[in-house]
């Protein structure tokens, strides 16, 4: 037999994450399950539920008989994830935590942490996705340091590792995974790689695990939990009051706490008004908050952004776009939004523009721009500047219209 491999777990007391570490158990590995504590529960006023969910996964590794840790990244969650979302906020983005965790967190110094301290030979999540690599791959890769020069080998041959969608594609999660490290991703291994979550469940049931079974499905942003989320940002940023500003023709529909309180696409909350109005557009320097009659008001939707420098699953860009600056891909700024076919142009600082092949609802500064070939996830970058939206458009050409009009009017009839 063969030498057995010591596979570190991350597990967060959900059904995921359990039933990883039970299939990891089964096929022959030695596996230690780990639960990272990354928000300080003293802040949550007794809603916090990392406690619960800490003791849920122990019971798991006990019936699992394999060995529990607990470790705590509580000031590196802080300065790493939550201080970037509370600058993003403050420049009028709305940021995606789930990603930066991700990025930060669990596959930085979680990585680091099973590989260097508990000498893993892998690390696993349950997340629905998937790898280039088979299992025994993620085994075979010796560290090599990073160069210390400013670009790499360029005769270096080393086949980047790729992230592919899961089986269960109404899981799937490699959204969140977009800016993942090509090192942490070389030595990571996704169990539920080609299951459903129904299958999931099942074996979940099977296997006794009542108690996490019967948990709800985590949904927003872990650390506001039940709370109204205007109410938790001004416990962290000061309220900076401003005006409700009709886009149409600037009337003032009523007030805000602070811009950082909304985001694109969201329903203002206006009193005395009996229809319904959306957030269109903020202006950070006069705190004016732009509203909109409609949910689908042409405001709201645009079809063209930049990012960022862009980050590349497999460290560079794909040989077409390189090449040719431009390429054909799918693009998504939500979890499970439908992709949308896009151009992208790569720019000399490694960011992207992108054009979408129709408009699409509430696109917004501070998410990340996230982007598929088929089932390839490439990566993302932030999107910080949108084009103009459809009602900027539909203005300029009525306003090209009336000017044409008016000059027509203008110009004298000839002499007859």
């Amino acid at each position: 037999m063969g030498l057995v491999r010591h596979v570190v777990c991350a597990m967060s007391g959900g059904v995921d994450s359990c039933v990883a570490a039970l299939i990891l158990k089964r096929r022959g590995y030695s596996v230690t399950g780990v639960f990272m504590k990354n928000w300080d529960s003293l802040d949550e006023k007794g809603l916090c539920t990392t406690e619960k969910d800490c003791e849920d996964a122990y019971r798991v590794c006990q019936a699992l008989d394999i060995p529990f840790h607990q470790v705590s990244y509580v000031k590196e969650y802080w300065n790493e994830v939550f201080s970037n979302l509370l600058l993003e906020y403050e420049k009028g983005g709305t940021p995606n935590p789930d990603i930066l965790c991700n990025k930060y967190i669990k596959f930085n110094h979680f990585h680091k942490y099973a590989i260097n301290s508990l000498g893993a030979d892998a690390m696993a999540t349950g997340h629905y996705a998937r790898s280039s690599q088979e299992d025994e791959d993620v085994f075979q890769q010796t560290h090599t340091a990073r160069p210390t020069t400013l670009f790499r080998d360029r005769f270096e041959i080393r086949r980047p590792v790729r992230l592919y969608q899961g089986a269960d594609l109404l899981k799937d999660q490699t959204f969140f995974l977009s800016q993942i490290s090509q090192d942490a991703l070389r030595q990571t291994m996704f169990p539920l790689a080609g299951l459903t979550k129904e299958f999931v469940k099942k074996i979940a049931a099977e296997a006794g695990f009542y108690h996490v079974l019967k948990k709800k499905e985590s949904m927003g942003i872990c650390f506001i939990g039940e709370r109204d989320f205007e109410n938790f940002i001004l416990e962290y940023l000061e309220p900076k009051p401003g005006n409700l500003v009709s886009i149409e023709d600037g009337t003032v529909m009523g007030t805000h706490k602070g811009w950082f309180t909304l985001t694109l696409g969201q329903r203002a909350r206006i009193g005395g008004q009996r229809d319904a109005w959306f957030v269109v557009d903020k202006d950070i320097n006069t705190g004016d908050v732009f509203v909109a009659p409609t949910t689908n008001h042409p405001a709201l939707f645009c079809d063209t952004m930049q990012t960022d420098r862009f980050h590349w699953i497999t460290v560079d860009p794909p040989p077409e776009l390189a090449r040719t600056q431009m390429m054909e891909c799918h693009f998504r700024f939500i979890h499970q939004m439908p992709l949308v076919p896009c151009t992208v142009t790569l720019n000399l600082d490694g960011s992207l523009w992108i054009t979408l092949s129709q408009p699409v609802r509430a696109l917004t500064p501070g998410q990340f721009a996230v982007l598929y070939r088929g089932n390839e996830c490439l990566g993302s970058g932030k999107i910080i500047q949108l084009g103009p939206t459809e009602y900027t458009l539909m203005r300029g050409r009525e306003q090209l219209t009336a000017g044409a009009q008016h000059r027509e009017q203008m110009t004298p009839e000839p002499a007859s």
